[in-house]
Formats: structure tokens, sequence, C-alpha cells
């Protein structure tokens, strides 16, 4: 319950107030009023026990709010209900000496029952149950031992209801600012636990509770998105903007060089066991992909919206939440095989290429080795003669589907590739050379540009 702080009482007491106010005419009806009122607020002093125990009834009986609370710990409930009664009424009498403890007893409360997760709509309306009933017994003390004083306290009721509705604007601002505090330390602890389960320096014994506090089953399946948008927003300070489909659970962390999510395929639940216990029966469609209940990385790679330019790199699929630094791990792998203009990379669909940026030294050395001798052409020589190989292998060696794509002759496109044949010693309808050619072109093109 706030105290008086308010410009009669203050005046009385010797405080100046806070900046000079016009002088006001001070009837001797108000003078008399404050005596009256410390009068009264003294026998309540003495009678706090009493009115701490039936202020504590009230709130068990009217406000649900505190229900809990008291159950768990009802002394201590007791024990802040008599503080504040004490603190305040003594302001009542002498508010400059009781202004500051009263103060911090509000804020105190505000604070614990923050912490406590009690709804600040309680916290309030029980400092206006306090003031009520303070009020109701400084009338009823008043008009048992002098009824004719009773119509003084008219003239100081403002000043006591002001300062109930100052304590509960201290109580509100001190809660307000520890809900603050606990958001920030929550959401602070979720990104050390989310930056553990992507760096893999997760303890086991810690997953049930970092599953717990992130929403996330143990024992689920997950991917890990990998992504660098074209723009990047300074210091990771916005997610970049990209959705998945509705109904999936993702968590985002910004890294150094990307944006990375956490993406729950499902709740790893309701799977029946294999035979050593540790898997979907034989059978089970379950734990196939496009099985109930599952959503599989290339689903998700379908359902992704992204701006252009934006880079998507997505792991396999890994079991549990041990797993997700693994993952990590794959989805950067693929980024880094994503092309410079954009776009998305399943791991799974491009292992030859994460094979190369995977050892980027290696994958230098075998271009170096394998497409070496084209440097020695002119540069338009070379670069069609590397466009035509491309179009062919992607066209299953198919000249005919590579000259329809490159404009050309099929007959054009064999005698290209029949150049390079004569210029790098590779025969590409070896498969060992052709394996040797194809991983050269993708680490020519992720590696150098």
């Amino acid at each position: 319950m706030p105290q008086v702080v308010r410009s009669r009482i203050r005046a009385l007491h010797g405080t100046p107030p806070a900046a000079p106010l016009p002088r006001r005419f001070r009837s001797l009806a108000d003078r008399e009023a404050v005596t009256v009122l410390h009068r009264a607020a003294r026998v309540l002093m003495d009678a706090l026990p009493e009115l701490t125990d039936r202020l504590v009834e009230a709130l068990r009986d009217q406000e649900p709010g505190y229900r809990a609370a008291m159950e768990t710990e009802p002394t201590e409930i007791w024990q802040e209900v008599h503080h504040s009664l004490r603190h305040n009424v003594a302001s009542l009498i002498s508010p400059r000496e009781c202004r500051d403890a009263a103060h911090r007893t509000s804020r105190w409360i505000g604070e614990t029952r923050a912490e406590q997760g009690v709804p600040l709509d309680a916290v309030t309306h029980a400092f206006r149950m306090g003031g009520a009933m303070v009020w109701q017994d400084l009338v009823d003390e008043t008009a048992r031992s002098r009824p004719e004083d009773v119509r003084l306290l008219v003239h100081v009721a403002a000043d006591v209801w002001n300062f109930v509705d100052e304590h509960c604007a201290v109580v509100a601002e001190a809660y307000r600012q520890a809900e603050r505090r606990l958001a920030w330390r929550r959401e602070n602890q979720q990104r050390l636990m989310t930056a553990a389960l992507l760096d893999g320096t997760a303890r086991i014994a810690d997953l049930p509770d970092a599953a717990a506090a992130l929403g996330l089953p143990v024992h689920g399946r997950y991917a890990v998105l990998a992504v660098a948008p074209a723009h990047r927003a300074p210091h990771g300070t916005e997610r970049p903007p990209l959705t998945l489909g509705p109904g999936r659970t993702v968590l985002w962390h910004t890294a150094t060089d990307a944006e990375l999510a956490i993406v729950a395929l499902d709740d790893g639940e309701g799977e029946p066991p294999g035979p050593d216990g540790a898997g979907p029966a034989p059978g089970d469609t379950a734990g196939e992909p496009g099985g109930p209940g599952r959503a599989e990385p290339a689903t998700m790679a379908a359902e992704l919206t992204a701006p252009p330019g934006t880079r998507t790199g997505i792991s396999s699929v890994v079991e549990g939440l041990a797993a997700v630094g693994e993952a990590r791990r794959l989805a950067e792998t693929a980024l880094r095989a994503c092309p410079a203009s954009g776009g998305t990379i399943l791991l799974d669909e491009h292992l030859p290429a994460a094979l190369v940026v995977s050892a980027p030294g290696l994958g230098t050395a075998l271009a170096d080795r394998v497409l070496g001798p084209l440097d020695r052409l002119d540069p338009a020589d070379r670069d069609v003669l590397i466009e035509t190989l491309t179009a062919w292998l992607d066209s299953d060696g198919s000249a005919q589907r590579a000259g329809a794509r490159l404009y050309c002759h099929r007959n054009t496109v064999l005698n290209r590739m029949r150049r390079f044949e004569q210029l790098t010693g590779r025969c590409l309808t070896r498969p060992t050379d052709a394996v040797e050619v194809s991983l050269a072109l993708a680490a020519r093109r992720l590696l150098t540009g």
C-alpha cells in the first residue's frame, strides 16, 4: 500500500514540495483532519497483526492470483502483507521518515511477485484491497473513539487514496522492470542453449532441460538450415525474410557467417519400436519419406520462400537433439555448395559438390589438374568449352539435348567434347574420367567463381 506524499501532510511535517506551488489557504479543518488521521493510524499500528490476518484472509477469498502462493508459502505471504502494512500505515503518520522504506517494500513486492508469476492485476488489486481495509479501519476507529471527528476525515480522503494509487504505480513499474529482466534472462538462456546445441557442446545430461526450455523433443528428428541473405543486416540484428510451411517448430540463431535454424521435422513420439527398440518396426511407414507424421528436407525445401539472392543450405536428417551439432556442420557444407547467385541446396541431393567444398584445397587441386590445360586458351574459347561440357553433363551425356540447351547442332557439341578430351587427356566415356571432370567443374564453379 502506498504512503502519503501529498501537499497537506508534507506541509505539516516540514517536507518542502519538489517545485514551488501557489500558496493556498489551509483551513483549520485541514489541520484537524490530519491530527485525526494520525491518531487513528497510531491505533492501527498497534493492531497490525490482526489487520494483517484479515487482509490475508480477504486475499485468499477474493484474489485467485494469490491462492497458489498462499498454499505454497503462507508464512512468506503473511510477512509480506505485514511489512507492507507496517511501512505504509507508518507513512500516514510520518511520511518524510517512512517514504523511502515504504517505496522499497512496494518495489520488492512487485519484483518478487513478477518472478513468481503472480499476475500484475492481482498484485495491484491486493494493494487496493489493503488501502480499502486501512481506510475503513481509520474511519471505524475514529467513529469508535471520537464520533464527532469522523466528518473531518473527508478532508484527507483524497490524500489517502492518492497514496494508494502512488504505490500501485510503484509496484507496477517494479513488476514490469522485473518482467523485462526475466524475459531477457530467459531469451539469453535460450540463445545459449540453442548455440550449445548447434555447436555440439551441449551435455547429454542437459538435453532434457534444453528440450523443455526450447519446446523441442529430445528424441525427435531434426534438420538445420544455414541461410545467407543477399543483404544481411549488420550483426545479424534481423531474421532473414524466409518462411517455411505452417506448423513447423523453428529456432533461429545468428552465427558469424549465416543465420541458422533448427527445424523439428516431427515430435519423435508415437513410433512403434523395432526389434531392438531403437526405431520403427519393419514395414512401418512412419519412418519412411512421406510416411505419417514425417516431414523430409525435400518437402521443407519445396515449402521454402525466400527473397532473390538468398542462399540456403539444408542438412541431412539427424536423430535427436544430441545430433543437431552435426546437422549444423552439414547445413554449412550445403550452404558452401550453394551458387553465389542464390538458391537452395539439399545436402543429400548434392553430395559430390559437398565433397568438393568440404576439402577446398583438394577440390582446387583437382580443378587445376583436370581443367588447367583449358586456361591456356583464349578466355572466350575456354568459356565456350566449359559451358558446353556443363550442358552435356547436365543432359546425361546427350549431345542432342545439350545442343538444344545451347542453341547449336549436336555435331557442334560432339566436336567440342572431342576437343576437350584432346586438350585434357580425359575420355568422357570412361566412368572414372567422367567423375573427375564433374568434380573438377564443381570445384571450379564453387571455389574459384
